[in-house]
């Protein structure tokens, strides 16, 4: 069987999404001109935690929760969103997500450079996720 790899995945995906350097979200974070949106898995969050004052839509949900006329759509997840931007552990869930949701019609998105690890080293504020 031919398939595509994941990594071609990824690098075709960035050829046509924003991808923006941690530098960049701290700007338009202070700016409060983003909604930083975590795309890892629950239990990721529960081990490392999450940046501060960001949403969590897991990225096996975000087509979804993002899509009103599903049965999933979560009418609170998107309410009062700025540009979305999305995040996941090294930037490759991320990237194939914000690819997804611009082929769904999404303008306003982009995703980060690095994911959580790199947000994490730049000094973003790190919260704890706790089990519910």
């Amino acid at each position: 069987m031919n398939i595509k790899s994941s990594q071609t995945l990824v690098e075709e995906a960035q050829k046509v999404i924003e991808t923006l350097s941690v530098n960049d979200v701290k700007e338009l974070a202070k700016n409060k001109e983003i909604t930083l949106i975590d795309v890892r898995d629950i239990r990721e969050l529960w081990k490392e935690g999450t940046i501060e004052n960001s949403k969590h839509i897991p990225r096996g949900m975000l087509e979804f929760w993002l899509d009103p006329e599903s049965s999933y759509y979560k009418t609170n997840k998107i309410k009062d969103i700025k540009k979305m931007v999305l995040f996941c552990a090294l930037g490759w869930r991320s990237a194939l997500a914000t690819k997804s949701l611009v082929d769904m019609g999404f303008t306003n998105i982009a995703h980060v450079a690095g994911g959580f690890d790199a947000l994490k080293k730049s000094g973003f504020k790190i919260i704890e996720k706790k089990k519910k």
